[in-house]
């Protein structure tokens, strides 16, 4: 497997709300298996906007909340499960097993996973990892392919130079 590796420059919120909305329409055009995407990132530079927009491209219209203190907060569409889970709060890595994210990886579900790091090994390898930094005013979005499935996900988004 090729990793691929992309960088995107977000000029503002709605950059990084299109960005969101481009994943999830890779996402609900390969509904072949269920898909994590670690979003990194320090606070505030985006992660649950980028959440907002890939929900909008679901049909979800309300608010979107970071789930900083519920840890979970999923949203059930007609054919699959999209869980924005943020591990921020979590005390070790161990925690992570009590959440049962392992047992929602099913069908076409998708887990945007906010802290990867916290949850050590416990999920295994995301398909994308997605790291948001501040560049100016604005922010870059840099996008790993780590798998196959992370792969073809880059190439649909058309973000994948190759």
């Amino acid at each position: 497997m090729r990793q691929s590796k992309v960088t995107v420059p977000l000029a503002d919120a709605a950059a990084t709300r299109a960005l969101g909305a481009r994943l999830a329409a890779a996402l609900l055009a390969d509904a072949r298996a269920p898909t994590t995407v670690a979003l990194s990132g320090e606070l505030g530079s985006g992660k649950t906007t980028l959440v907002a927009g890939a929900l909008a491209t679901f049909g979800h219209a309300g608010p979107v909340r970071s789930p900083t203190y519920t840890l979970i907060e999923p949203y059930v569409f007609a054919d699959r499960e999209l869980l924005h889970c943020d591990l921020y709060r979590l005390e070790s890595a161990q925690a992570v097993e009590e959440l049962g994210l392992r047992d929602v990886l099913t069908g076409a579900n998708v887990l945007l996973l906010e802290w990867p790091e916290r949850a050590g090994n416990r999920l295994g390898v995301a398909d994308v990892g997605l790291t948001l930094e501040y560049a100016g005013a604005g922010r870059t979005a840099t996008l790993k392919a780590l798998t196959a499935r992370g792969v073809r996900l880059l190439k649909s988004v058309a973000l994948d130079p190759a």
